[in-house]
């Protein structure tokens, strides 16, 4: 059984290495992948971004996240049993949910609640080792989710405000989703917000951003840019991202993720 691991943990510390180990003191055959362990502390929108962006690629198991700012609060541990045998083990902030419903959709929700299937004492600022990664092991182990804790409605879980753009004849406002290591800067438009703003590869775009303005060339791939240049194109994911060939956007624009932008077509 496969089980794949996103956190905001980084590498620096001990946390993802003392998880893996506790999934597998429980449930040694299990095959885990980490997609990341990158997401910036605390930011549980790019988590489930991010999550409903690589999950597609992965093969059918058992999703463990965690971006977990409310970890000791009063915010639910929850595993969602998802369609093609998928199961996703997190906390009840939004950050699961984006992700199960592009994938088919939630077919049912347990509270993680059963002494029997997580470490104990239980850590008031650790639940990805003392709760999640248990509870992501017993699965893989063929334990049911019923067993796990008691069912939830689907309709009462948390769920996110994903940020929407707003697009005219005349300008685009748009808002920053993720930074990823090479400082492209990814926005919550996609190809089809483009095309209803009439914007087109080989048009000239101006970004405003914190009373600053800068012009970015529309292109389908790095090599249609001059290096140094700012090019707005279509990422992996099929979101429109603003990136300098050869060089860092975030870096140079400053920009952090959730920050908003304009985009105004230059003709």
């Amino acid at each position: 059984m496969f089980i794949t691991f996103l956190t905001d943990f980084g590498l620096r510390d001990d946390f993802v290495g003392t998880c893996h180990g506790v999934i597998k003191r429980i449930a040694p055959e299990a095959q885990i992948i980490d997609v990341t362990h990158g997401i910036e502390p605390q930011r549980v929108l790019q988590g489930a971004l991010v999550l409903r962006n690589t999950l597609p690629y992965m093969p059918s198991g058992i999703h463990l996240a965690v971006v977990d700012p409310g970890v000791g609060g009063r915010r639910r541990a929850i595993v969602l049993t998802g369609v093609e045998g998928r199961s996703y083990v997190g906390p009840d902030n939004g950050l699961l949910i984006p992700a199960a419903e592009r994938l088919g959709g939630i077919a049912g929700a347990h509270e993680l609640t059963n002494p029997e299937y997580r470490l104990n004492p239980v850590s008031y600022t650790f639940h990805g080792r003392d709760l999640f990664s248990p509870a992501a092991a017993y699965l893989a182990n063929g334990v049911r989710p019923a067993e796990l804790g008691p069912e939830l409605d689907p309709a009462t879980l948390v769920r996110l405000d994903l940020p929407q753009p707003e697009i005219d004849s005349r300008r685009i406002r748009a808002t920053v989703l993720y930074i990823d290591r090479f400082g492209n800067v990814q926005l919550n438009l996609t190809r089809e917000h483009l095309e209803q703003a009439g914007v087109e590869p080989g048009d000239e775009v101006e970004i405003e951003l914190a009373h600053e303005r800068y012009f970015a060339v529309v292109a389908r791939t790095f090599s249609e840019a001059r290096a140094g240049d700012i090019v707005l194109y279509e990422d992996a994911y099929g979101n429109a991202s603003i990136a300098i060939n050869q060089g860092s956007a975030a870096e140079m624009f400053g920009v952090r993720s959730g920050q908003e932008l304009r985009l105004r077509l230059r003709k």
